[in-house]
């Protein structure tokens, strides 16, 4: 979908919408912080809000075509610039002892949404994308994988509510439960960086446990497991990419009816490209130019990605039927549930067994 003058409303409307999300996520009320909600989910219930007052907001000739291009294209685009907070080097370094921790959950994950699939016999795209999001990275691993599978607003909607009630939970819950169990404060870290889904909820999760281990480490560490984890948006993606292709070939027989180009989802190559230069700008000698772009330039693109996910979001909810989703909520959330419980369960299972869950951050 090209970008044309008609686009400007509905992008400016999804701009204002994210900027009043973005600042709801900031809210603090004493000890209870409103960030583990975060933007993207006050953003598409603000949007779905919208459309449950006034049906036709989306739909009309006004705002339709920016909204559409937001939810698409922005959203492809947050994906990219995500990429530039992923110093390749630092994760290898830092991240390769979750590894495994990493592997086990994701593929946990996957399968569990696969039988859960066949069990609840939910659509297949939601599964997808409810499979994908609790084994990487929430939000992220959504919003990079809608568009290879084309999932529609409302099931990319279904998969993010889902996703944000479980993240909620994890963040209130986890820092309690791993003190409890005995969890060191390094196997708190890889704990929360693979057993939490969104990066605000991983934040707040840390940030709880730091208080309650009385140590500090565990939030960076805890962050650094999460980026890693992210890395696996690239394999999944291109995964679902070639199936894709190869099931379209299949079908299109001997007419050949599927496009190479529109299939494959160049923006994760841009993606990956985006983490190269980080990787490339870190291994350089220290100078201005490298303290500027780790310091100034990676946060603002953090802050950037974040923000066209919010719009993102927007977008999606603004074409989202709140009471058709609440209607169909039932399954996708047992499937959410069931994911959540048994990355829990292996997070902590891998680390008995590897000899992490003693550990503590020196």
């Amino acid at each position: 979908m090209k970008f044309t003058k008609k686009s400007i409303p509905g992008i400016l409307i999804c701009i204002l919408i994210a900027a009043v999300a973005t600042f709801l996520g900031t809210l603090k009320f004493g000890s209870v912080s409103l960030e583990v909600i975060g933007a993207p989910v006050f953003a598409i219930i603000i949007g779905m809000i919208i459309t449950l007052i006034r049906p036709s907001f989306a739909s009309s000739e006004t705002f339709q075509p920016g909204i559409k291009f937001t939810s698409k294209k922005i959203l492809q685009w947050a994906v990219i610039i995500l990429g530039f907070s992923l110093n390749l080097g630092t994760i290898a370094k830092v991240g390769s002892q979750s590894l495994p921790v990493i592997i086990c959950t994701i593929s946990t994950s996957l399968i569990v949404a696969f039988i859960m699939m066949k069990i609840l016999k939910t659509d297949s795209k939601v599964s997808t994308l409810i499979g994908v999001g609790s084994s990487i990275c929430g939000g992220s691993a959504i919003a990079a994988t809608a568009p290879v599978i084309e999932a529609d607003d409302e099931e990319v909607a279904q998969s993010i509510s889902v996703i944000f009630l479980f993240n909620v939970m994890a963040a209130l819950i986890f820092p309690y439960l791993g003190r409890a169990i005995g969890l060191g404060s390094e196997g708190f870290a890889i704990f929360a960086g693979t057993a939490v889904n969104d990066t605000s909820s991983v934040t707040a999760a840390a940030s709880t446990a730091e208080g309650l281990y009385g140590v500090d480490g565990i939030l960076s560490a805890a962050v650094t497991v999460k980026l890693t984890r992210t890395l696996a948006i690239i394999p999944i993606t291109l995964v679902l990419a070639f199936y894709r292709m190869y099931k379209a070939k299949k079908t299109g027989g001997k007419s050949n009816n599927f496009d190479f180009k529109k299939i494959f989802p160049w923006f994760i190559l841009f993606f990956v490209g985006a983490s190269i230069v980080t990787t490339i700008v870190g291994i350089t000698p220290d100078s201005a130019f490298k303290t500027f772009y780790t310091d100034t330039f990676v946060s603002a693109m953090k802050w950037l990605a974040k923000f066209f996910i919010a719009m993102a979001m927007c977008a999606i909810g603004l074409n989202t039927d709140i009471v058709k989703l609440i209607k169909k909520g039932g399954k996708p959330i047992l499937m959410g549930f069931t994911c959540w419980v048994a990355i829990t369960l292996v997070s902590i299972l891998v680390q008995m067994l590897t000899g992490i869950y003693y550990t503590n951050i020196a």
